[in-house]
């Protein structure tokens, strides 16, 4: 990876016809959740390890020049970003006006495009009426809010720290202050959930009136503290078969309620309530991601950032790129890419993308069910309903 960040000529060729988006990562947390293996910090986990650099008082700024940055690689990149994503750990516990300080800076250094997304994630504890005023008042338009589940006992194991019904006020808190687009994020099959608890949490989460709901089967990552207790003894492993009766209740659940899924986990009431963020990563399109640890990509390059706070700042502060390292993608490699990943959505992939093997494993999938159609007539690879219980499969088939 080049000091400079500077890209290969390649990577900016006909950068122009392709959307360009921003992610933003806030590393900070104020506890560690036992099943999460993000890339993020609490405050002791930080004392002693540079956390002079590594302070919260400072981050946005180091953000910003993360940006500056961007735009000396990008050149004369006439695009304007159409969609902003600040995500974590915990983004909301920065001061609103840092969040809208990183924000500023991309509007400067690039323009937002007319209509652009411009997204926070948010712990349902850490934000108040105020605090949301400011960040609609900063340029945001959208927030998700992990909600998780509604069922106290669940969030215990997950060591959530909010409480049942915070975040259903938030979203009346998040409407109250001008946000159009309003998402909840659930997840499903932690040890100890039973159906019920899964169907209150829907329900709750209908309640609230989000216009997006994502919905995610709880994965269990070696090195979390969720790993280890199930490795001991102290809570059972979820199978996957109870994985597919969740999924089953929620798409039952979220459909009569008027949502429509538009990718495996991730359902909206219409096309505008979809995450446009999102949907950049799973047609390919370009994103820059600033902060420790962030991915990026443009035009088949991807690189990813040093993951230490500390050593993002010093890197930052010596006037040095973050970048870690970084690949060039084949025309292979991004051709089983765009397989993995337009096939999980409701618009699924272009048959022409296979190869002879996977062309026969699609008509295979079509035979048995797992795949529509009348898409696959007009050249589409579409999952149907059991064929979103079963994606990770046929994905594997289709790729070869």
């Amino acid at each position: 990876m080049p000091e400079d960040g500077a890209l290969p000529a390649t990577a900016l060729a006909g950068a122009e016809r392709r959307p360009l988006g921003f992610y933003l990562h806030v590393p900070y947390c104020a506890t560690r959740c036992g099943y999460c293996d993000f890339n993020t910090y609490t405050a002791s986990e930080l004392r002693g390890s540079g956390g002079v650099l590594a302070s919260r008082d400072n981050y946005a700024e180091q953000v910003v020049e993360e940006v500056r940055l961007a735009r000396k690689v990008l050149g004369d990149d006439p695009r304007a970003v159409e969609t902003v994503f600040v995500g974590g750990g915990t983004p909301t516990l920065l001061a609103a006006a840092d969040l809208g300080r990183m924000l500023g800076a991309i509007r400067d250094e690039f323009g937002l495009a007319e209509g652009a997304e411009v997204t926070t994630e948010a712990n349902p504890e850490s934000v108040d009426p105020r605090y949301l005023a400011e960040l609609r008042e900063a340029g945001f338009n959208r927030i998700s809010f992990g909600m998780q589940s509604a069922r106290q006992h669940v969030l215990k194991v997950l060591d959530r720290t909010h409480t049942p019904g915070r975040p259903e006020a938030c979203v009346a808190e998040a409407r109250a202050a001008g946000f159009g687009h309003v998402n909840l994020d659930l997840i499903y099959g932690t040890p100890g959930e039973s159906d019920a608890d899964w169907r209150a949490s829907l329900e709750a989460a209908l309640g609230a009136g989000p216009d997006h709901v994502s919905a995610y089967a709880l994965i269990v990552e070696e090195g979390t503290q969720l790993a280890r207790r199930i490795r001991r003894g102290e809570v059972p492993m979820t199978d996957d078969d109870v994985h597919a009766d969740r999924y089953l209740i929620a798409e039952e659940t979220l459909s009569a309620a008027g949502f429509v899924w538009y990718e495996v986990s991730n359902w909206a009431t219409s096309p505008a309530g979809r995450c446009r963020h999102n949907e950049l990563y799973w047609r390919g399109a370009d994103w820059w991601g600033a902060g420790p640890g962030a991915h990026s990509h443009v035009g088949g390059v991807r690189w990813w950032n040093v993951k230490h706070p500390g050593a993002y700042a010093q890197a930052l502060g010596e006037g040095r790129s973050p970048g870690a390292g970084r690949e060039l993608l084949s025309a292979e490699e991004r051709r089983v890419e765009r397989i993995l990943l337009e096939l999980r959505l409701a618009e699924g992939c272009p048959l022409e993308l296979l190869r002879p093997a996977g062309a026969a494993a699609a008509a295979r999938a079509l035979e048995d069910g797992l795949l529509e159609p009348e898409p696959y007539g007009r050249g589409q690879a579409v999952l149907t309903l059991r064929g979103r219980l079963l994606a990770d499969a046929v994905v594997r088939d289709l790729v070869d």
